[in-house]
């Protein structure tokens, strides 16, 4: 019977499904997704959102279904209007613009991402030559060097690194992209210190708790699994480095979806365990979609594999801090009369 047409009551015993935890939103998704439905609320729509609030084709069209307008520039933002930074943060020329354009800007831009922002500034400040690992384009590595573009030195992969050159070896830094997979930074790194000893690294690793949880998590689900199903969208970074991390780590296959209704039933046939994962910007009902597929697949034995247990909360931008206490206070005024 082919793969496709298979019920859960004729399919070979033992397949099950090893759910990968943590998997999914990270704290500073959840804040900037939160940030734009709270907005929304409280001001009413439109609010207009400068690049997608987070990666994930499935939250973009639930919020533009609620009222808020995704625009790549803020030229495209009436002058005036309300707008919010996305999670993964903008450069100080972009807040110029939108000071210079007279819009009231919400910073959505994840705590995590803002702490490397001020890490460049406080190295430029210092003179430093500021090597930042990153995928050229992305917004964040935008942001981030935007915040020193005269002494920022992007490095997209390993291969960039006998490129790169620098004014003083011992003022020589080296920062990251937070969503990339921590082996490929790392293995840039150590090609940075091979070439310069003196190279300083950060505070503490760029790479964020959520990022590196989810990839130990696929880890550990891949050494044990045929066929790794990763949630995520293609221009989200982290959900990216998952399939490429389950395939270096026992995964004979890995593969992305955005939603359950384009898995090939041609990646299971054969298979005996499959692994499901999510990147950090993805809502958990998009996690049950794939579930139930691999359900009505056979796939019905479901057993979460924990590594780490997250907590983070992150409080709400200020601008809607502020806001929404004092929308509150007029609620109790009104009460009270």
């Amino acid at each position: 019977m082919p793969a496709a047409t298979r019920s859960a009551a004729h399919v070979e015993p033992g397949r099950r499904v090893l759910l990968a935890a943590p998997r999914g939103y990270c704290a500073g998704v959840d804040r900037a997704v939160v940030a734009v439905q709270k907005a929304l609320e409280l001001y009413g729509a439109p609010i207009y959102v400068r690049k997608q609030i987070v990666h994930n084709v499935h939250v973009v069209r639930e919020l533009e279904a609620q009222g808020a307008v995704f625009v790549d520039e803020l030229n495209e933002v009436p002058a005036g209007a309300r707008v919010v930074f996305s999670a993964h943060g903008v450069s100080p020329a972009v807040v110029q613009d939108a000071q210079d354009r007279d819009l009231t800007a919400i910073d959505a831009t994840c705590p995590l991402v803002t702490k490397v922002h001020r890490e460049a500034r406080r190295y430029a400040k210092a003179d430093y030559d500021i090597l930042l690992i990153g995928h050229r384009g992305h917004e964040e590595v935008e942001g981030t060097a935007g915040e020193a573009p005269d002494r920022v030195q992007i490095i997209n992969d390993p291969s960039e690194v006998d490129k790169v050159t620098v004014t003083d070896p011992e003022k020589t830094v080296w920062l990251s992209q937070t969503t990339l997979s921590v082996d490929e930074t790392m293995q840039t790194v150590e090609l940075l210190r091979e070439r310069y000893p003196g190279i300083v690294s950060p505070p503490s690793d760029d790479i964020c708790y959520a990022t590196q949880n989810r990839q130990v998590a696929i880890k550990k689900v891949a050494a044990e699994s045929d066929v790794v199903i990763v949630v995520g969208s293609a221009n989200s970074s982290n959900s990216m480095r998952l399939v490429d991390v389950a395939l270096e780590h026992g995964a004979d296959a890995a593969y992305r979806v955005d939603y359950a209704s384009e898995i090939d039933p041609a990646w299971l046939e054969g298979a005996g365990t499959v692994g499901v994962t999510s990147g950090a910007s993805v809502p958990e009902v998009l996690v049950d979609g794939v579930l139930a597929t691999l359900a009505d697949a056979g796939f019905t034995d479901v057993e979460e594999v924990r590594t780490d247990t997250e907590d983070l909360m992150f409080s709400l931008p200020k601008e809607l801090r502020r806001d929404l206490g004092a929308a509150d206070e007029r609620a109790l005024g009104g009460h009270a009369r």
